[in-house]
């Protein structure tokens, strides 16, 4: 990444091949020769943002919580850190691209969805074959195809959103893949992938097959997937967004848990005597947030039909919108209260701000 720019077009150049649409230039956007030129590169015209249609693939790592308990902040980092770097070598052997890393987790694109099976399926078996700093790392991973506007450095869209989303259903140890993805594949491909579940994706509004990709050689280990009953997936129903008067936070994928108590330590201060020090989290897992009491005195949560609840060192799943109130029920203590409510924009959705290149001039083989 740091040698030269993920995308960088000339409309000269002969389309990538396996890309089904061209690179389009967004009407009435400059072109951004400068920063391509501050790098010591011929600067061509380039689009701040393209439209393009691309294999979109997440690989995240299983239960990394877990990990750096184990190993500690600094053996934990390095060990991800490996298992990164013996998954992006095999990134250009399928012509793929690291557009970058948020946190436990890398963003890749592909020119085919061929392409980007046979390399989630070889990143699956290079990390399940070997340990690193003596734990094994389990990967689950998710691919969508479609259209993606594209950066110089970066790719945005629903098409990104549904891979984040299709990674946060997969289990350990899985490839999950759109039904857009899975009718692009070739037919000797076809024969790796089985239908496993429905699910509205963000940015369609109809209702979709979601495929497993069998990469393992032990088939006999496959669970059979029944349809005879309701295998509708929960859908991705956004951030979900707290207030408290001018302060506005937002939980989702790149921020996954929110610390709220009145320790000048945690991520929104609630100044109050009744308030703990970490009154409560709020947490995404896979789809779902959920409101986690740590404190003495409890927390109530009013929601949107105006029934209250009583939460003490316990946890619920929180959806929809309500009002949050620390240490005493909303009515006693208005001005102490948090409203949440879900963003309709995909909790999914990546930042530029996250941004995390990973360099690897000189990697271990």
């Amino acid at each position: 990444m740091s040698e030269k720019p993920l995308f960088l077009h000339d409309p000269n150049d002969e389309a990538s091949p396996g890309t089904t649409l061209p690179a389009v230039r967004d009407p009435g956007v400059a072109g951004d020769a400068d920063g391509a030129a501050g790098q010591g590169l011929r600067a061509p015209r380039v689009a701040r943002s393209e439209r393009r249609v691309l294999a979109v693939l997440f690989a995240d790592v299983c239960n990394s919580t877990a990990l750096y308990a184990t190993l500690g902040d600094t053996l934990a980092k390095t060990a991800i850190d490996e298992c990164f770097e013996r998954m992006l070598l095999l990134l250009a052997k399928f012509e793929g691209r690291l557009v970058k890393t948020i946190g436990d987790e890398v963003l890749c694109v592909f020119p085919t969805v061929d392409q980007a099976v046979l390399a989630a399926s070889e990143m699956q078996v290079v990390v399940a074959e070997r340990r690193f700093g003596g734990q094994p790392i389990q990967l689950h991973i998710g691919l969508h195809y479609g259209p993606a506007l594209v950066s110089v450095n970066d790719v945005y869209g629903d098409t990104v959103n549904v891979a984040g989303y299709l990674t946060a259903v997969a289990a350990a140890d899985q490839i999950v893949a759109s039904e857009a993805a899975a009718v692009q594949l070739s037919a000797a491909l076809k024969s790796c992938v089985r239908p496993v579940y429905r699910a509205v994706l963000k940015g369609s509004g109809r209702e979709t097959t979601v495929y497993q990709v069998v990469w393992s050689r032990s088939e006999g280990e496959l669970t059979e997937a029944s349809f005879e009953f309701d295998r509708r997936l929960p859908p991705d129903m956004g951030a979900l967004l707290l207030e408290f008067g001018e302060d506005v936070l937002e939980v989702k994928a790149e921020r996954p848990l929110v610390r709220i108590g009145r320790s000048p330590k945690c991520d929104l201060v609630v100044d109050a005597t009744k308030v703990s020090r970490q009154h409560l989290t709020i947490q995404l897992r896979r789809t779902h947030f959920y409101l986690v009491d740590q404190s003495i005195n409890g927390t109530w949560v009013t929601t949107e039909g105006g029934d209250e609840c009583h939460l003490l060192r316990a946890e619920m799943m929180v959806s929809g919108a309500g009002v949050i109130s620390l240490g005493c029920t909303q009515a006693a203590a208005p001005e102490r209260r948090i409203l949440f409510r879900h963003d309709r924009r995909s909790a999914f959705r990546l930042s530029d701000a996250k941004a995390e290149v990973l360099p690897f001039p000189t990697p271990r083989r």
